[in-house]
């Protein structure tokens, strides 16, 4: 089959958004001729690694709206606004470039990747072919019994990401994109309820992230440390939603004190989180590495023994499912996309219904898997039977295939009943 990829972001060796869509490319031309409409700015890492490793069956197509290259993956000064005001000028001119190339090949299917979300819309929708639409996340929010312990800068931020959701509702093209989208995969059930909401028909729950065999295995090899203390570890950017101060707060709460607390990241709230550590009186056994490469930080990962991801609203969870491969139980929030990805074999989801007791329920885990190494044992390996089966990439691609073959198939049955 001939398959249409827009995919914003696109590129190997990275996490997130560019992971994910370099995942996909890669995975579903095992199976199908693949076109990809992606950024310039990814255009360097994409050319690099094809140069070691050719992928077959697949054509990059770079774009941008009026030559406008935004680099900021690459430490570019660019705000959030301004990636948003691009995003959305590139999804207009990813539209006309399709609609050419589609007289020219006449594709079978067409698949939005990233950046989705459902307060968005994606104009390759209004090809003449069937669509599919996501991975598609945003419809979380922090509750709001949360939102007093934010600072005056992240209320603004809640406010104006609220606003922004309501408008986007209203905008007609993101009604129409969920509208002729035949197959939607949400990550989770919050965006699932708003896509409903806004006119979609088929929407299927689906975890965003995966990881390749290659990073499974190698993960696999990070063996649980047997000595003490019993070392708590939170990945991320230091940004409120985050939740690091409630993790923080869990740990002084717990009160163990053959335990350690270390946080990997940078951000806007990393002053906040010092000040928070010392009023706890924890700073002797809490310890910020700040933000260190990839390699650095999984061998951070090996060195401790549970993940904390206290996240009030996130639409993947790369450091979950990278937890679960290398075998560390997870303490999360029952929100969002973690809440998707950890069951309770592999570890423990706090309800969030007000911070005193969210900070609670987490010392509490806290507590548990402090003091019970076998259980910790169990939840690991339980969390690496979860990654193999749900979120390796090669099985993730196997279904995609089939996926498009269904939706192809099913729409060539609605032609010919027409």
């Amino acid at each position: 089959m001939k398959i249409l990829i827009s995919a914003y972001a696109c590129e190997p060796g990275h996490g997130s958004e560019p992971g994910i869509g370099w995942n996909v490319v890669r995975e579903v031309s095992k199976y199908h001729k693949v076109w990809i409409l992606t950024s310039n700015c990814h255009r360097q890492g994409i050319e690099a690694e094809l140069s070691r490793n050719l992928l077959p069956n697949v054509q990059f197509i770079y774009i941008d709206p009026l030559g406008w290259v935004l680099n900021w993956n690459r430490g570019g000064k660019v705000t959030q606004w301004g990636v948003y005001f691009h995003y959305y000028l590139w999804q207009i001119w990813a539209y006309f470039i399709s609609r050419s190339l589609h007289q020219q090949i006449s594709f079978d299917i067409v698949h939005h990747v990233t950046y989705v979300r459902y307060s968005s819309p994606s104009f390759v929708s209004l090809l003449p072919v069937p669509f599919i639409w996501g991975p598609v996340g945003g419809g979380e929010s922090a509750p709001k019994e949360f939102w007093g312990e934010f600072s005056l800068r992240a209320k603004v931020y809640e406010t104006t990401r609220s606003l922004l959701r309501s408008i986007g509702e209203l905008d007609p093209f993101v009604r129409m994109t969920a509208k002729r989208s035949a197959v939607i995969r949400a990550t989770t059930e919050d965006t699932v309820k708003r896509l409903y909401k806004i006119g979609a028909n088929n929407v299927q729950l689906v975890p965003e992230s995966g990881l390749a065999e290659k990073e499974i295995i190698s993960l696999a090899q990070y063996k649980t440390p047997d000595t003490s203390p019993v070392r708590f570890i939170s990945m991320g950017r230091l940004l409120h939603w985050k939740g690091f101060h409630l993790g923080l707060r869990a740990f002084a709460q717990a009160n163990l004190t053959d335990a350690e607390y270390w946080i990997l990241g940078d951000g806007p709230e990393k002053d906040q989180l010092h000040a928070l550590t010392q009023n706890l009186g924890i700073t002797e056994r809490v310890k910020f590495w700040g933000r260190l490469p990839r390699e650095q930080t999984m061998s951070k990962l090996g060195e401790c023994h549970v993940l904390v991801h206290p996240s009030l609203h996130d639409s993947g969870g790369w450091v979950s499912m990278e937890a679960m491969a290398a075998a560390r139980p997870i303490i999360c929030l029952d929100l969002g996309g973690p809440s998707v990805q950890v069951t309770e074999e592999v570890g423990f989801k706090i309800k969030a219904h007000t911070p005193e007791q969210a900070v609670s329920d987490l010392a509490d885990a806290m507590m548990y898997l402090a003091s019970d190494p076998e259980l910790r044992l169990r939840m690991g390996q339980a969390g690496q039977k979860r990654v193999k089966e749900a979120f390796n990439w090669e099985n993730k691609g196997r279904q995609l295939a089939q996926l498009y073959e269904e939706v192809a198939t099913q729409n060539k049955s609605c032609l010919k009943m027409s």
